[in-house]
């Protein structure tokens, strides 16, 4: 995305989905979902710098359409419900460091954030520097609601002890939301994700923080999309 930096645009996309069966490559709004996520890659990088990883037939050919061509066939250790999106970078970063090609930033975006712009990854960017670990989209979370589970007695217990009964008078806290995360390769790669702890925020409208795990998330991702058309 610029010259100082040398970025890799990940787009894990995985086949296996047990909420919504093939969710990647189902149509929202008369596209498959991961095409959302393609576009907005190639408005911010050059092809050959977005790798997608996959090991779906169908989000291979996708990606084709696109101009993407898809490196490798992500391994199946890393497309199952245990992997995580560590082992997704680290492997696509190891992959390319194998060619000769080493990236200094990755920029994953989630196939699941359809209504992530690009100006939103742009201004996300802008925020990074080396000598943080990552850049994490996130949006408002001012909930006044307490938190709360069963016990062994079967009786509710509170497990959030801070609490206001008026939401203007509440702590202003954000929660991820999965849109984007931008992060330092050297930091991952020397310490893990876990203890990347230099992170910055960005925040984004609960409008473009749909983040689909459910078939609800779907039906209101396309509710909004629609309504935006129109």
């Amino acid at each position: 995305m610029t010259k100082k930096h040398t970025a890799l645009v990940l787009i894990p996309a995985r086949e296996g989905s047990k909420g919504i069966p093939h969710k990647n490559s189902k149509l929202l709004a008369g596209n498959p979902l991961v095409s959302y996520t393609l576009e907005q890659a190639l408005e911010i990088a050059n092809p050959h710098n977005i790798c997608v990883s996959t090991n779906d037939p169908a989000i291979i050919s996708i990606a084709q359409q696109y101009g993407i061509s898809v490196p490798f066939i992500r391994p199946e250790h890393l497309a199952n419900d245990t992997a995580t999106t560590e082992d997704v970078i680290l492997h696509a970063l190891d992959f390319y460091a194998k060619k000769g090609k080493k990236y200094d930033v990755v920029i994953v975006l989630q196939v699941t954030s359809p209504l992530r712009k690009t100006t939103h990854i742009q201004e996300a960017f802008a925020l990074y520097s080396d000598s943080i670990d990552m850049i994490v989209s996130v949006k408002k979370n001012t909930t006044t609601h307490l938190l709360c589970k069963e016990n062994k007695q079967g009786f509710l217990e509170n497990i959030q002890h801070t609490h206001t009964t008026r939401r203007q008078d509440s702590e202003l806290h954000y929660e991820y939301n999965g849109a984007i995360y931008i992060i330092n390769a050297q930091s991952i790669q020397n310490k893990g994700l876990t203890a990347c702890s230099k992170r910055i925020k960005y925040c984004m409208p609960d409008e473009y923080s749909i983040d689909i795990d459910t078939e609800l998330d779907w039906e209101i991702a396309e509710y909004l999309m629609q309504k935006n058309r129109n």
